[in-house]
């Protein structure tokens, strides 16, 4: 046996008792479970009692998906929706304090008076004991002005907290695009296209809001010169994040301060599509923000999560995660510290699905659930895979690519190989590690070989 192959087998030994001896801080790799099918176009996600979640149909449905994955009859008491392009019904949030009022947000497209335009608006509704239909329905806020655009609706709703102490302040965001065809609209502040607006539950406006009694200013917003923003979400201390498609490339992620201007069309890390500069073609300028991050090329973020939870292990605990529209997968994003700094590295997830990610959320059992936007969608659960096997799909892979499956030969017998564990199955690992699981197993004993 050559000496390459023997440093290789001792390095796997090594990593192998690395694992064994540290699995707590070890992240964890991921098994999908298809938890429902069948969603036409699902958006917004939230989670109800007793296992239940609740799911936006984008063509103008509600839906209460049971534990099993049956999905009830659409909930009734909707408004009018102006469904159509990316319009519809999209993004929905149960209330802090659900348990006692069962009060749920939602956006949508509303139509204008005689179908003369649309814009996002934001509802409050009581939801049913038996979840068959929404009662209480107010309209609580109205994008201005109403245009004739199937695009850029924006539309995530965020609820927020008092900074550190993590309680409920009886405030939402809710991100709004600029309408595609009135980008300059998103850098005037007497309109609220390519804006975050903030309000209390109620729909009044919060009296420390950065534009309140400012002449020409509409109060309600918070910050301005964004684009078209379907995902965001809060930091445990209640920083608020959000994401931004950007034109072809330059989409960003943002941390909306009161009063700033993040810059959308001035600056921009995007072009044209089909090519050519956006205005002047610069990236920066005095007074407008800079982003957390960006992307070239686009990927189409939507949807927006932190990992509260070790469910995964301690390194996805702080991490962000983000679906991709445009590429089909779910980008883990570490970042310099838990929940905050800078970005420091992304690893694609899901991949083998193919499918748009619409949403992803943390459910209260801590675990990851993603919404995929077709036709046919679906609602997935993200389960830890088990610690070992993870490490034996890692030491698998790392003990093939040393040609070690060659050395086995020279063990006494096959079984000497195959004394700890079962071979785990085939959906923990690629196919080709599960190919090697038949002769590889656990390989504790190997070292009786070297």
């Amino acid at each position: 046996m050559s000496a390459f192959k023997v440093i290789s087998v001792k390095f796997a030994l090594f990593f192998i008792a690395f694992f064994w001896a540290v699995p707590a801080v070890q992240a964890q790799g991921v098994r999908l479970e298809t938890v429902a099918t069948g969603l036409q176009n699902p958006w917004g996600l939230a989670f109800l009692p007793n296992g239940r979640f609740l799911v936006t149909e984008r063509s103008g449905r509600l839906r209460v998906v049971a534990p099993d994955g049956k999905l009830a009859t659409p909930v009734a008491g909707l408004p009018e929706i102006a469904a159509g392009g990316q319009g519809g019904l999209l993004d929905v949030i149960t209330d802090s304090d659900f348990a006692r009022n069962r009060t749920v947000f939602f956006c949508f497209s509303e139509p204008g008076p005689a179908a003369r335009g649309n814009s996002t608006a934001l509802a409050r509704a009581t939801l049913s004991a038996d979840e068959s239909r929404l009662d209480n329905l107010k309209i609580i806020f109205s994008q201005k002005p109403k245009v004739a655009s199937s695009a850029h609706f924006g539309c995530r709703i965020v609820e927020s907290r008092a900074d550190g102490s993590g309680a409920a302040d009886g405030k939402l965001f809710l991100t709004l695009g600029e309408r595609f065809s009135r980008k300059e609209d998103a850098q005037v502040l007497d309109n609220h296209h390519g804006k975050i607006v903030r309000i209390n539950k109620d729909g009044s406006v919060p009296q420390d809001n950065p534009f309140v009694g400012k002449a020409g200013a509409l109060p309600e917003i918070w910050s301005y010169g964004h684009r078209n923003a379907q995902g965001a979400t809060l930091a445990p201390d209640g920083t608020f994040w959000m994401h931004e498609h950007g034109p072809q490339g330059g989409d960003e992620i943002n941390l909306p301060k009161a009063g700033a201007n993040y810059g959308w069309p001035v600056i921009t890390y995007g072009e044209n599509y089909g090519g050519g500069k956006i205005g002047e073609g610069i990236t920066e300028k005095a007074g407008m923000q800079q982003p957390l991050h960006y992307w070239v090329p686009s990927i189409a973020p939507s949807g927006m999560a932190f990992l509260t939870s070790e469910r995964y292990g301690k390194a996805w605990q702080g991490n962000l995660f983000v679906g991709s529209l445009k590429f089909g997968y779910l980008d883990r994003i570490e970042l310099s510290a838990p929940f905050a700094g800078k970005v420091v590295r992304e690893s694609k997830l899901l991949t083998e699905l193919g499918e748009r990610i619409r949403d992803v959320r943390q459910g209260p059992d801590g675990l990851l659930y993603v919404l995929t936007d077709n036709s046919n969608g679906k609602l997935i659960r993200l389960l830890p895979g088990s610690w070992a096997e993870n490490a034996y799909c890692g030491v698998t892979a790392a003990i093939r690519s040393s040609s070690t499956e060659a050395f086995l030969g020279n063990c006494a017998t096959p079984t000497e190989v195959r004394v700890c564990v079962p071979a785990p199955p085939s959906t923990a690992c690629s196919s080709s590690d599960a190919a090697s699981a038949t002769s590889l197993c656990w390989l504790k004993s190997i070292a009786d070989c070297v």
